[in-house]
């Protein structure tokens, strides 16, 4: 079986690299997306994408082989804004102490909302990443990626290496974290910045409690 880089570069034709395909490349997602959130995952497909963009089937394939690869790229691109600003947050905040890092998750999580109601069709490429089989190796390799990077940052910030443990809450944290995205976009009983304060209540803690654990020697 490949590994999931081999299927993601399989699943791209081409990845531009030009100033016009990359232009080519990012509309065709930007459809892609507006439409997604039309049709939903099941009715969109690559005939449907090439007669939005006013493209014809050809032109498409030279990046995609079919509607998952597009789907996928989607996915990747979200996913790849959403780790910036978490990335540049935690460098931004980890230097001045566990406390800023607990004090700021109310930013950080608006901040990432609020980038991620600008991509096109959010809501559902959120969905298509937990519904798709073909998909889920995207959401699970980010995530990893990302869990790795904030417990490297937390167990700098304690000053000890890395644990099991404080892996596990930053990982479930984080999955907690970007699921409840999609009750902000669909859940109107309750105001945004409300949700926002909960998630961020509850983030914090369980990864401030799990902090001193991680820190100290087991028995």
């Amino acid at each position: 079986m490949p590994d999931s880089t081999e299927v993601f570069q399989d699943s791209t034709r081409a990845m531009p690299k030009q100033g016009r395909a990359v232009q080519t490349y990012e509309r065709l997602l930007d459809v892609s997306g507006d439409l997604l959130a039309e049709v939903g995952i099941e009715r969109i497909s690559t005939n449907l994408i090439c007669a939005r963009a006013g493209m014809t089937p050809p032109a498409l394939y030279r990046y995609f082989k079919d509607k998952y690869a597009v789907l996928e790229a989607l996915g990747r691109r979200l996913l790849s804004r959403r780790s910036d600003i978490l990335t540049l947050w935690l460098a931004e905040t980890a230097p001045k102490g566990q406390q800023a890092l607990a004090d700021g998750l109310p930013s950080v999580l608006s901040e990432t909302w609020s980038a991620t109601l600008k991509e096109p069709g959010a809501v559902w490429i959120l969905k298509a990443l937990r519904a798709v089989p073909q998909l889920a190796h995207v959401r699970v390799e980010t995530y990893r990626d990302m869990t790795d990077m904030v417990t490297s940052v937390f167990s700098a910030t304690l000053g000890h290496p890395p644990r099991d443990d404080l892996w596990l809450r930053v990982r479930i944290a984080l999955e907690f974290a970007f699921s409840a995205d999609e009750l902000l976009f669909e859940e109107d009983r309750l105001p945004q910045e409300v949700i926002i304060a909960e998630a961020s209540e509850l983030l914090r803690r369980a990864l401030m409690e799990a902090l001193p654990m991680a820190g100290a020697d087991r028995d």
